[in-house]
């Protein structure tokens, strides 16, 4: 069984926690953008410690991203998968031979789960993000990214579940305090997804198989949850109580596939 819950999205921190279950559990952080007693705090209400992970993925450079990955890893001696431009953009730190090199299309085999990674257009040095499976169920993970190129709509086909930026509205952004040259890399094409793109996306990506539908890392200030709820519910032709939100605070609860 392959379950997931995100344990907060959004500019002030980034961390998903996907588990996959046979005899023995396989957990996977992805992203490491809280601070360590934030993320021990939330991983407590998930009914497990710091201790259970197995390995840790950075998507990017990014401070909400990558976090406290470096220290995580140094104090539970557990491998960090990054990319070699995401290694370089976050200082070259030394990983005391912890460090795992991830690569476009590459799968890696974590104990009891396959993750593959695939590049997405951002403003980062070498951003991937990622699918996971334990063979059986498909989850996509999906933010940080100003579009959808055809690899990464091919590498996210008939996922059971997607995790899947809705950052801004259009208006929202554009009437919002942030200077224009932020605007437009929040808005242009190696930015983020608005709410409508986000919503195509998941258009296109939907099929009968798809469980579980999670909007993530929506802005604060140019976002809001019933604008994403509404727009997802309207494009896909379901109730907008079908939308989960991804909270930057309580994030999600468990979703098993």
């Amino acid at each position: 069984m392959l379950r997931f819950r995100s344990l907060g999205s959004g500019s002030t921190g980034n961390a998903t926690l996907v588990e996959a279950r046979d005899l023995l559990p396989t957990r996977l952080l992805v992203d490491c953008g809280l601070g360590i007693r934030q993320l021990t705090q939330r991983l407590e209400q998930s009914g497990l410690a710091l201790d259970d992970l197995d390995a840790i993925f950075i998507t990017h450079e990014h401070s909400d991203h990558i976090g406290c990955a470096h220290a995580l890893s140094q104090r539970l001696r557990i491998p960090v998968w990054m990319s070699g431009g995401t290694h370089a953009g976050s200082g070259a730190k030394d990983f005391d031979g912890l460090l795992r090199r991830a690569r476009d299309g590459i799968p890696i085999v974590i104990g009891g789960m396959q993750i593959t990674p695939f590049g997405v257009p951002h403003d980062a040095r070498e951003p991937l993000q990622l699918s996971c499976t334990d063979g059986a169920a498909k989850l996509g993970i999906l933010t940080d990214l100003g579009h959808a190129t055809p690899s990464v709509l091919s590498a996210l086909h008939r996922c059971d579940a997607l995790l899947l930026e809705s950052n801004h509205d259009v208006d929202l952004l554009a009437q919002s305090s942030y200077p224009d040259f932020l605007k437009r890399r929040v808005g242009g094409l190696h930015g983020h997804l608005s709410n409508s793109v986000a919503a195509g996306l998941a258009r296109e990506l939907t099929h009968p198989g798809l469980k579980h539908l999670v909007a993530a890392h929506l802005s604060a200030q140019n976002n809001r949850p019933a604008l994403v709820k509404a727009l997802m519910g309207q494009t896909l032709g379901c109730a907008p109580t079908d939308i989960v939100i991804a909270g930057p605070l309580d994030g999600t609860p468990w979703l098993a596939l």
